[in-house]
């Protein structure tokens, strides 16, 4: 069944920073991959995400594979957050009660109970991080205090109090919330927790990073199948890096790296296109995508991924709701995959790419063809349901 959508708008560049040799940051490599997976998996109610194969929406865009990683699962949370949070919470508890490397799970943390409750994690989010923080706050007998953007849903706000945390929104946007969340760190002597890097502030954000390894571990157990291609959506950067950099730290052919972002808020395809290889503040920002709303790269992300990343593609909003109702309302034997606004727009990119003549000239820079296996990342549910159900249902012709 075909999607009727308007004017879905794509913008792509081939990367003029390509670096003739790419390879991973040094906190990238097995070693690295394998301790993230092993304190996952002693995270209480922890089983990998299902990968979905869209078999038949593949074959009639004329691609090898189209794989799913699908986040609508993960804990009770509907988002890939939490992996972050919850390696970067734990590292940050090992400093300040002076563990163990290899007391690094979550029982062994947990075991400290009366020690934790004096701590205290803050951070800015759109929704999902703020939650995943609020939740590892709870299981781990600590504080969380969470503050959010101006426009952030009741709903978001309420989801992060339901964990017992303080959670307010502000009147500020969402560059401008990470500023007061650190300022206010500062005042309490509480612990910041962000997932964007700047000068001083990059040992929380590099094991927020981290964490986000195991989505590629998990998806490596689950299929035999090697991509030919990763898109990865951007808000900060954090996410896409991270997963940039697991498939530059494998021994086997690099993927072509894809990185995706609104058109409304598209901090490193604008600071790709200035040219002089800076990343810059992207100031108004405008689009649905609630977890990609973000004006300023992370500087540590930037710097994994202006040097490795094939092409910078940039969609409206029209292309996210085009992803969900794709998602929701599959073709012949595919599996319906709940995704949000942020998860899904990778598909409704492919999908547009590969069947509008329009961007043909695209399809050929991405090489997506017959021998494509592209990997996605759906990397929320229904984190805002009253967003999901306005927007998944497929619009009559």
């Amino acid at each position: 069944m075909r999607v009727n959508t308007l004017k879905p708008i794509i913008e792509c560049v081939i990367n003029p920073f390509l670096s003739a040799d790419r390879e991973a940051p040094s906190y990238a490599n097995f070693d690295q991959f394998k301790a993230v997976k092993s304190f996952h998996q002693s995270l209480p109610g922890y089983f990998p995400t299902p990968l979905v194969n869209l078999g038949e929406l593949a074959s009639m865009l004329g691609i090898d594979a189209l794989m799913v990683k699908d986040e609508s699962w993960r804990f009770d949370l509907k988002a890939f957050k939490v992996l972050g949070a919850s390696y970067a919470i734990a590292k940050e508890i090992k400093q300040h009660l002076g563990l163990e490397e290899k007391e690094l799970s979550f029982d062994a943390i947990a075991s400290h109970k009366s020690a934790l409750k004096a701590l205290t994690f803050v951070t800015a989010t759109d929704g999902n991080h703020g939650r995943a923080v609020a939740w590892c706050a709870e299981k781990f007998g600590c504080k969380a205090v969470v503050f959010m953007p101006n426009g952030t849903s009741e709903f978001r706000l309420e989801a992060i109090k339901s964990h017992g945390a303080h959670a307010e929104i502000t009147k500020l946007n969402y560059d401008e919330t990470v500023v007061f969340s650190t300022q206010k760190a500062k005042e309490n002597d509480w612990i910041l927790l962000q997932d964007s890097s700047w000068e001083g502030y990059t040992t929380v954000p590099k094991h927020i990073m981290q964490g986000y390894f195991s989505l590629v571990s998990e998806f490596e157990d689950q299929t035999v199948t090697w991509p030919t291609h990763v898109l990865a959506q951007a808000g900060v950067g954090s996410f896409a890096a991270s997963i940039f950099s697991y498939f530059l730290a494998r021994q086997k052919p690099t993927p072509k790296l894809i990185l995706v972002e609104p058109t409304g808020a598209a901090c490193f395809f604008n600071s790709i296109q200035i040219g002089d290889g800076k990343p810059h503040l992207t100031k108004e920002l405008d689009t649905m995508m609630a977890g990609l709303s973000c004006g300023q790269p992370s500087i540590l992300a930037w710097n994994i991924i202006k040097p490795n990343c094939d092409a910078f593609v940039i969609c409206n909003d029209q292309l996210a709701k085009k992803g969900m109702q794709l998602l929701a309302n599959p073709i012949g034997n595919d599996a319906v995959v709940v995704s949000g606004e942020s998860g899904a727009v990778p598909i409704g990119l492919v999908d547009e790419i590969c069947t509008n003549q329009k961007y043909s000239l695209i399809k050929e820079r991405l090489k997506f063809d017959g021998h494509s296996k592209i990997l996605i990342f759906s990397t929320e549910g229904d984190t805002d349901p009253k967003v999901y159900k306005q927007h998944s249902r497929i619009i009559a012709s």
